[in-house]
């Protein structure tokens, strides 16, 4: 991806929030300047991979296959006593989220507004296989259950349980506008906690053709 398109999407994504009147910390809009010098101070969002976070999983077509995300806070096994994760996501109208689940984060995936997020699921049957067993889950606490491949369509406010081991793919229901979506999590580690369907990368090559106008979390070892 080119340094110039993840400018402007972070632009976007800030204009989304404020839409939303969802509030991001005051770092989430410092420059590359303001970071220099806080490498101590700023350890935990450096160690933690908070804040800005995009990705178009090697597809070379952000817009059918990526996210965008900031992640507002997570803790480090063996490094802190944090168990837990939130993040803020943006997920545009048939943007896929490709097929992959945990190895050890439960989450709960909550459609915090906009349109309609709609949620493809399987349990795993080893690796990199689909199960043909029903998924049984919870929505906002309601015990349900989906047959394989079946789909969960969440409306704004409603959200979704997904276990260890449940693959699950997403993306924004067409005609229905950006969503808003919100995770809270045990730990999350995107370097080696993520399961693919397929062979993809997590996080972006980065051609620079202008400077970064806010940091991505890939960007902390440099500038940190």
């Amino acid at each position: 991806m080119k340094r110039s398109q993840i400018n402007q999407l972070i632009a976007e994504s800030i204009a989304f929030f404020d839409s939303m009147n969802f509030k991001l910390p005051p770092w989430a809009f410092w420059k590359p300047e303001d970071w220099k010098g806080k490498g101590g101070i700023c350890g935990e969002i450096a160690d933690n991979m908070l804040g800005w976070d995009l990705t178009d999983f090697g597809s070379g077509r952000f817009h059918e296959r990526g996210l965008i995300l900031f992640t507002i806070r997570n803790g480090k096994f063996g490094h802190n006593k944090k168990p837990y994760a939130e993040k803020a996501m943006i997920v545009e109208e048939m943007q896929e989220t490709p097929m992959h689940f945990h190895w050890n984060k439960m989450e709960d995936i909550i459609n915090r507004g906009g349109g309609n997020l709609v949620i493809e699921l399987y349990n795993s049957a080893g690796n990199d296989r689909f199960s043909d067993k029903p998924v049984t889950l919870r929505t906002d606490g309601i015990l349900r259950s989906v047959q394989p491949g079946g789909k969960v369509v969440l409306t704004p406010g409603e959200s979704i349980c997904l276990e260890q081991g449940v693959f699950h793919r997403f993306f924004g229901e067409a005609g229905k506008g950006k969503v808003f979506v919100g995770e809270v999590s045990a730990v999350n580690d995107d370097t080696s906690d993520n399961c693919f369907y397929e062979p993809i990368g997590r996080f972006p090559e980065i051609t620079e053709d202008e400077p970064p106008v806010h940091l991505l979390v890939s960007d902390y070892i440099k500038y940190l």
